[in-house]
């Protein structure tokens, strides 16, 4: 490898970088596999010395060492074109959709994504100040998922108030919400989930139409001051789902 595509390669770390070039970084043969055959364009791939992968360059230890981006690199690397998914003026008023308020830990994310693929959620919209989805370490977390879900940044709490007006349920998760499991739940509407440490924006609140609550159990057990938000993701959807069975 030249010294010059290591630079680059290694700038595509910087946020900044994945926006302007429109790219991001695959690791590992199982998600590079995934995004050859959903379509999206490779830039280029990358394998170690005797790594057998198809159009893959050959490198040593030494270069995948400098160019990945996770902890202890992989035997392949891909510089992947980002899928660009047009954004609807409000949520689909005929399907389930996830919101994120300020979701900011990248494993947090992926894990929502992959949640998001399981539960047949094809949207998620997040406010700008949401973790990006081609991160690195999202995109690992998602386990191929991000090749699956549309992904939108945009001003979540405008968005969610033209959402409300076209009168599709906004569901937001609040510690004064009414029990999840005696609600009632429609199979269309928005869930929107907040940041791991504050929540909910007082913005993005503003367009709830129903509020709810995961209890603990039992209800007065002293315990953990809150569910990881990817966690109560999870459970939220499960819930929806369960409802439809």
């Amino acid at each position: 490898m030249t010294k010059q595509e290591i630079q680059f390669i290694r700038s595509l770390a910087d946020k900044r970088n994945r926006d302007n070039e429109r790219l991001f970084i695959a690791e590992g043969d199982k998600l590079i596999s995934e995004i050859i055959a959903s379509g999206l364009k490779v830039r280029s791939i990358y394998a170690l010395d005797g790594h057998m992968m198809q159009h893959a360059e050959q490198i040593s230890a030494k270069e995948m060492e400098r160019i990945s981006q996770l902890k202890t690199a992989s035997s392949s690397l891909a510089v992947v074109e980002q899928p660009r998914h047009k954004t609807p003026p409000a949520a689909p008023s005929d399907r389930l959709s996830i919101a994120l308020d300020g979701v900011q830990n990248p494993g947090n994310l992926g894990t929502i994504i992959r949640l998001a693929d399981w539960f047949g959620v094809e949207d998620i919209f997040c406010s700008l100040d949401t973790a990006d989805c081609f991160n690195p370490k999202v995109v690992q977390a998602t386990m191929g998922a991000i090749l699956r879900i549309r992904v939108h940044y945009l001003p979540l709490a405008e968005f969610l108030d033209r959402t409300a007006a076209t009168g599709t349920p906004i569901y937001g998760t609040m510690l004064d919400g009414e029990n999840i499991y005696s609600s009632s739940l429609s199979q269309n509407g928005v869930i929107v989930m907040g940041n791991e440490g504050k929540g909910v924006s007082a913005e993005c609140a503003k367009s709830f139409t129903h509020k709810l609550l995961i209890p603990s159990y039992p209800a007065e057990r002293q315990g953990s001051e809150s569910l990881n938000v990817a966690m109560a993701t999870g459970i939220v959807c499960a819930e929806f789902r369960r409802r439809k069975l």
